[in-house]
């Protein structure tokens, strides 16, 4: 069974990465955002994809430290479900967004199976 938690939380990993990769090639800011990778917009982004940076280390932390699994759980929905909540707020759109929202949607089972995991009883 550790096997497959540590699979999901590798999964749950992957689909933080790409958002958190301007954090460390600022260039991909406008190739995934189609905004210019300068001034107060990019900063914002930037510092969006260090939030992600947080996520993806909270997963990776996740597989290997079973004690980290419960707050990693708390990050990793907190991240999945706000943006699904303001996805379906703004009336569910379509392009980018729509393919955000179904790779979160799809992320939904793996965190559900951490998150029985992290807090069933010892």
């Amino acid at each position: 069974m550790e096997t497959i938690t540590r699979a999901a939380w590798l999964s749950l990993a992957a689909i933080h990465i790409m958002p958190a990769l301007p954090l460390i090639r600022p260039a991909m800011i406008a190739r995934l955002y189609g905004v210019d990778g300068e001034g107060p917009l990019a900063l914002l982004l930037t510092h969006r994809a260090a939030m992600f940076a947080m996520v993806v280390a909270a997963t990776l932390i996740a597989i290997f430290d079973p004690a980290a699994r419960l707050l990693a759980v708390v990050v990793v929905a907190i991240s999945m479900l706000s943006f699904l909540l303001l996805y379906t707020r703004a009336g569910l759109p379509a392009g980018a967004m729509r393919t955000i929202a179904l790779v979160d949607a799809a992320g939904l089972v793996p965190l559900a199976f951490v998150a029985v995991m992290a807090f069933r009883p010892a």
